[in-house]
C-alpha cells in the first residue's frame, strides 16, 4: 500500500444496538434489521448527517471507508472535522502518491488538528551500488570533484519537494493545528554526508521551490493560533534560523514540544538560538544537535520563570562536530543547575559516528541520562566509553543500544579486551533499570550474555543480539558433550524466565533502520512518555 494512514480515536463506550446495527450494515458486516437500501424513501442515504458521522465514530479506519461506499450522502460524510482529528501519512517519494495525497490534503488539511507526515525513500539509489558506489563518491569528492549525480536521486528530490509543497500549502490557514510533525528521510547513505547543493542546483535550479517552502512553513507558523507541538526533522533546509521568528509571542509562550533536526544546514548555522528560546517558557520537550544544545540553553531551560524541562534529545552527529565546535555545550555545571529546576528531566542521546574521545568529553557526570544509542559506519565505541556510562548513569540508564555497520575482515570489536571484566555485563550489573539492552556489530562472549541475562532477569525487557555478534570460549566448543548453541539460549532463557533466541537477521532487531529515522521515531515516543 503505498499510502499508509492512521488516525486515532478516543476510547469511548460500545454503540446502542441500533447503532450497532447500522454500523455493521454499512461496513458490510451484516445488514440492519428494518433499514431499507439506499435510494428508497426510508433507507441509510435518509439518515441524518449528524447520525451518519456518528454512527461512523464508532468504525475503525479501513470499515469507514467501506462504509462510505453506501452511497454518495455517506460518502459526503466521511471527511466531517470531528471524524478526523489527528492525521498520520507515511509517503513514499513517488510520484504515483500526488494525486492521493492532493484529495486527502484538500479534505481534511484546513480543519486537522493533528498532523504528522514522514516522506520516506523505501530504497537508497546509488550509482553503481551500496556502499563501493558510496565509497567511490567520497573518494571523487575527495579529490575535488563533484560526485557523480544520480538520476534516481533527481528524480526522488524533485518528487520531494512536489510532496512538501503539497502538504504545506494545505495547511497554510489551518488555526486549528495543535501538532504538526515532518520528517523526511530521504537523505543520502552516510556515506556520502550531506546531500550537496549539487543535487538540489539540479532539481530547483533558482531556489524557488525551496524559498517557497520555506515562506510556507514560516506561514504555518505565523498563522498558528493553538500550536503546542512542533517537529521538524531531516526536512531538506524547511526550516531556517528565522523560521521561529514566526511565531508570536503568546504561541511560543504556550510551546510544550519543539524539535528542530537538519543535517543539511550550512557550516555553523543554527536553528534557535539561546536568545530565542528564552520566548519558549512553557516548554517541556525540546530535540536538538548536540552541537545546538549550549550551555547558554542550558542557562535559560534552568532559570525559574521557565517550567521545568521533563525530556532533552540530543543527536551526536560526526558531521556537526566536524563543522562546529563543542567548547559552547555545557558543562557539569550547568546539568547540576539544569537538573535542580528540572528534577524529572530525562536525556535521550544517539551518537552516530562519534569518537571516543569526543563521547569522553560530552558525557558529563550530572546528565540524567535515560536512553543512549550508538551507531557507527566508520568509529566504534570503545570499552571505556561503556564503563563511563555505567558508572555515571547507573540510576537513570533503562535503554543502551549498539550498532556497528563497519566492514572490517579482521571480526568484530572486543569491548571486553584487556579488561578483568566485560563492560557490557558491568552495565547490567550496576544499571538496575536496565530494561533494553541490543547489540549488533561488536563481540559479546556466550558466557557474558548468560551473566547479563542471570544479573536482570526478567526486569531485561528487550534483550536483543545478533547471531553474527556471539562468540564461544574454546573451551565451551571444544565440549563434545553440550551444544553450546542451545546451552546458551536455555541458559538465557532461564535467566531472563522467557523463551529467547539470538537474532537471526540484523533486519528483525528492532532498532535495525535508518538511524535518523530511527532517532525520530524514539524522540517521539520518548517526548509522549512526558
Amino acid at each position: 500500500m503505498l499510502l499508509f494512514l492512521s488516525q486515532e480515536l478516543e476510547a469511548r463506550p460500545g454503540p446502542p444496538p441500533p447503532v450497532a446495527a447500522a454500523a455493521a450494515a454499512a461496513a458490510g458486516l451484516g445488514p440492519a434489521p428494518g433499514m431499507s437500501v439506499c435510494g428508497e424513501a426510508v433507507g441509510a442515504g435518509s439518515l441524518p448527517s449528524e447520525l451518519v458521522v456518528h454512527i461512523f465514530s464508532f468504525l475503525a479506519g479501513p470499515d469507514r471507508l467501506r462504509a462510505s461506499a453506501a452511497c454518495s450522502h455517506w460518502r459526503e460524510c466521511l471527511f466531517y472535522p470531528a471524524l478526523w482529528p489527528r492525521l498520520r501519512l507515511s509517503l513514499r517519494v513517488s510520484p504515483a502518491e500526488r494525486p492521493r495525497l492532493e484529495f486527502l490534503m484538500r479534505k481534511c488539511g484546513w480543519f486537522v488538528r493533528e498532523l504528522r507526515v514522514q516522506f520516506a525513500a523505501d530504497n537508497y539509489p546509488s550509482g553503481g551500488g551500496g556502499a563501493a558506489a558510496a565509497g567511490e563518491g567520497a573518494a571523487a569528492a575527495g579529490d575535488g570533484e563533484a560526485p557523480p549525480l544520480c538520476p534516481r536521486w533527481l528524480d526522488l528530490l524533485r518528487t520531494y519537494l512536489e510532496l512538501v509543497l503539497c502538504v504545506l500549502s494545505s495547511v497554510r490557514n489551518n488555526r486549528n493545528l495543535q501538532k504538526l510533525s515532518l520528517f523526511g528521510d530521504i537523505s543520502i547513505l552516510q556515506q556520502h554526508g550531506s546531500i550537496s547543493n549539487t543535487y538540489l542546483g539540479k532539481v530547483d535550479p533558482d531556489g524557488k521551490k525551496i524559498k517557497q517552502i520555506q515562506q510556507l512553513f514560516e506561514e504555518i507558523l505565523g498563522n498558528s493560533r493553538q500550536l503546542k507541538w512542533l517537529s521538524c526533522g531531516f526536512m531538506l533546509q524547511i526550516v531556517t534560523p528565522t523560521s521561529l521568528s514566526s511565531l508570536s509571542n503568546p504561541i511560543a509562550n504556550t510551546m510544550e514540544h519543539l524539535s528542530l533536526l537538519d543535517n543539511h544546514i550550512p557550516g555553523n548555522t543554527t536553528l534557535i538560538t539561546a536568545v530565542e528560546l528564552e520566548r519558549f517558557v512553557n516548554l517541556r520537550s525540546l530535540a536538538l544537535d548536540f552541537c545546538d544544545f549550549t550551555a547558554e540553553m542550558a542557562r535559560v531551560l534552568a532559570d525559574s520563570n521557565h517550567v521545568p524541562l521533563h525530556r532533552l534529545s540530543l543527536l551526536v552527529h560526526s558531521v556537526s562536530i566536524m563543522h562546529k565546535s563543542l567548547d559552547s555545550m555545557p558543562e557539569d555545571e550547568n546539568w547540576k543547575a539544569l537538573t535542580r529546576n528540572s528534577t524529572n528531566l530525562r536525556v535521550y542521546i544517539m551518537a552516530f559516528d562519534v569518537k571516543s574521545d569526543d563521547m569522553l568529553r560530552i558525557l558529563k557526570p550530572s546528565i540524567p541520562l535515560e536512553r543512549i544509542h550508538f551507531d557507527s559506519y566508520i568509529t566504534c565505541v570503545s570499552g571505556a566509553v561503556v564503563d563511563l556510562i555505567s558508572r555515571q548513569y547507573d540510576k537513570f540508564l533503562t535503554h543502551f543500544i549498539l550498532m556497528n555497520d563497519v566492514i572490517d575482515m579482521s571480526g568484530f570489536p572486543d569491548l571486553s579486551d584487556n579488561r578483568n571484566e566485560d563492560p557490557l555485563v558491568l552495565l547490567a550489573w550496576r544499571c538496575t533499570r536496565l530494561s533494553l539492552l541490543a547489540v549488533h556489530g561488536y563481540t559479546v562472549w556466550a558466557h557474558n550474555l548468560i551473566a547479563i541475562a542471570r544479573l536482570r532477569g526478567s526486569d531485561l525487557k528487550v534483550l536483543e543480539v545478533t547471531e553474527e555478534s556471539i562468540d564461544f570460549d574454546q573451551g565451551e566448543l571444544a565440549d563434545q558433550d553440550v551444544d553450546p548453541v542451545h546451552n546458551l539460549i536455555e541458559q538465557v532463557s532461564l535467566g531472563l524466565g522467557r523463551p529467547w533466541h539470538a537474532v537471526m537477521d540484523i533486519e528483525l532487531l528492532s532498532v535495525f533502520t535508518e538511524p535518523t529515522r530511527h532517532f525520530y521515531r524514539e524522540m517521539q515516543s520518548f517526548s509522549e512518555g512526558i
